[in-house]
């Protein structure tokens, strides 16, 4: 477990590493939702997506014997672009397993970034127990991708800064969605919150196929999504939440919420036409479930995290285009 004082000592190792992303408002959206919106874009954030925060503040703490050894991680891809730009940060080698299937712009930027990349198919392959078997091999140092506490605090400075700038800004929210596959950035920004903004509920948003955590929330054990299922949302396709993510996720978080794949096209679309931001799918899930009435938002104020940017020119621009993909 971590407490709030964990992200704060992670705040101040991401003082000059991090973008602190600012919370926005539009009237547009506000209009949809019959209340305040307030859009933490971490779509802006360094290598697109708010990965680099756990990242670098977990290769930040490697002795240096375990830098020159190197580190080997997993991820759809951002993720692997957190860890090969800290790496690079860091001068620590980094490997990364990635889906083959991967959005092409996640595996060459992982590539520009210093990472070197392992494909794997995702449907039939176990990508851990790839980048296990290659850590083992080099004596390398592990970087899970959300079920480790140096992760979980370095994404939990997203809700720290939540929290910050609600305060500032006057605008306390009722309710924080945030975009969930794994549940790194849900429970370390829960713990955030709930520290400094007890009030406010914490809501994960998934891929409705991917409901791994919404249904275990229900149950109160962790249980997996069907071997079949697939999304557009290729950075929440996390088959089963993280022990310990779980863990803290149980006890603070809200109900959670699903949108369709459908839906959250349509909310690349509102974000790129009345936010002028470019949102990947799975960054756009929490957007798409204000859009689509999933949570009450009348006469209340709800903070919306865009998690993430990076997406295929071609499906960008397919989505745009209102096909159905």
């Amino acid at each position: 477990m971590i407490d709030v004082c964990d992200i704060e000592r992670a705040a101040e190792r991401l003082r000059d590493v991090s973008v602190g992303t600012p919370l926005i408002r539009n009237f547009e959206l506000d209009a949809v939702a019959g209340g305040k919106v307030l859009i933490k874009p971490e779509c802006l954030q360094v290598t697109g997506s708010f990965k680099i925060r756990g990242a670098y503040n977990l290769l930040c703490q490697l002795s240096a014997q375990e830098r020159k050894r190197g580190a080997v991680a997993w991820s759809s891809g951002n993720h692997a672009q957190g860890v090969a730009a800290a790496g690079a940060m860091l001068g620590i080698p980094t490997a990364i397993v990635m889906p083959e299937d991967a959005p092409g712009a996640k595996l060459e930027n992982t590539r520009k970034l210093g990472g070197e990349v392992i494909t794997y198919d995702r449907y039939t392959g176990d990508r851990e127990a790839i980048a296990r078997g290659i850590a083992a091999e080099r004596d390398a140092v592990i970087v899970p991708s959300y079920d480790h506490a140096d992760i979980i605090a370095g994404q939990g400075t997203v809700g720290l800064e939540i929290a910050g700038q609600a305060v500032a800004m006057n605008e306390l929210p009722d309710q924080v969605l945030i975009c969930c596959g794994g549940g790194g950035l849900s429970s370390g920004s829960a713990v955030a919150l709930k520290a400094k903004l007890p009030q406010a509920s914490v809501h994960p948003v998934e891929p409705q196929d991917f409901d791994d955590t919404a249904r275990s929330l229900v149950t109160g054990e962790r249980v997996a999504v069907d071997p079949s299922a697939r999304s557009i949302c290729d950075a929440l396709q996390a088959h089963m939440p993280g022990e310990m993510t779980f863990e803290i996720n149980r006890r603070l978080l809200g109900k959670g919420l699903t949108v369709s794949d459908d839906e959250v096209r349509e909310a690349m679309r509102f974000a790129f036409r009345n936010l002028k931001l470019v949102v990947e799918p799975g960054g756009a899930v929490a957007l798409a479930a204000v859009l689509a009435g999933r949570i009450d938002t009348s006469d209340k104020t709800t903070v919306v995290v865009l998690s993430g940017g990076n997406v295929d020119t071609d499906l960008f621009a397919e989505i745009q285009r209102g096909s159905s993909g």
